[in-house]
């Protein structure tokens, strides 16, 4: 299905669900965003991009629908003929793939477990504390325990570094988030666990089968990492179920 050293994530999805998370590695964009970068709002050559994407289109045999990504809350029906602003999308059509572009913002990628219909969402902190990953479950309108999520590459919690601001944001909805962040070397300064903060979220409204997690996109070549390089790429996590 793929090539190059993108990722399928392993989780127990149905057989007819199909996921991929593309990597720096088979496109034609040169530095800073060699090679594979998805992203058409971060100064890279549009014929370059344009190019990349439709090659991703030729090797997954399906039609991403791209989004204008605000670190909302909004989740949209995917419509690969227009670019919806929302921070995630979901579809119950075949041969569509719901797709999240990051670059240290967390992924997350949904189906029900009969593969009726699949979803994907942005979160960054701002998205996450907000509610998007909330807000994809109730767009789903699938009880919570027929939902399996994975969470794609993201900032990993050795690298991901907040103010008490972000902190108290999540605190103040769930007080077990509290175990999500570690004292920094930086006074004032909190350490953040992107992935248990999103399976805390999940978990509070009855999402308990998450897979995933584990990257960190700030110390993995592999991936885009806006921290680690402002000016940089955006690869992609999409879902489609198979026509």
């Amino acid at each position: 299905m793929t090539a190059h050293d993108w990722l399928t994530p392993d989780w127990p999805a149905p057989a007819n669900v199909r996921a991929c998370v593309t990597t720096r590695s088979g496109g034609v964009s040169v530095a800073p965003f060699d090679t594979f970068n998805l992203g058409d709002h971060v100064d890279d050559d549009p014929a370059a991009v344009a190019s990349n994407r439709a090659h991703l289109v030729d090797m997954l045999g399906c039609q991403p629908a791209w989004l204008r990504q605000v670190h909302g809350i909004l989740v949209a029906e995917a419509d690969p003929a227009v670019v919806i602003e929302a921070d995630g999308n979901w579809t119950a059509t075949p041969g569509i793939a719901c797709t999240a572009m990051t670059a240290d913002c967390l992924p997350a990628l949904f189906c029900d477990r009969a593969g009726t219909r699949v979803a994907a969402a942005h979160a960054g902190w701002r998205g996450l504390a907000g509610g998007v990953l909330e807000s994809t479950v109730k767009v789903l309108n699938v009880a919570p325990q027929e939902l399996l999520v994975w969470l794609g590459p993201a900032i990993g919690p050795s690298a991901f570094e907040v103010g008490a601001e972000v902190r108290e944001a999540f605190v103040q909805q769930h007080a077990e988030a509290a175990s999500a962040f570690v004292p920094s070397v930086n006074a004032g300064k909190f350490m953040a666990d992107i992935y248990h903060l999103a399976r805390i979220r999940l978990a509070a409204i009855g999402v308990t089968a998450v897979s995933g997690g584990g990257f960190c996109t700030h110390s993995d070549p592999r991936f885009y990492s806006y921290r680690r390089s402002t000016r940089t790429g955006r690869f992609a996590s999409l879902i489609w179920l198979q026509s």
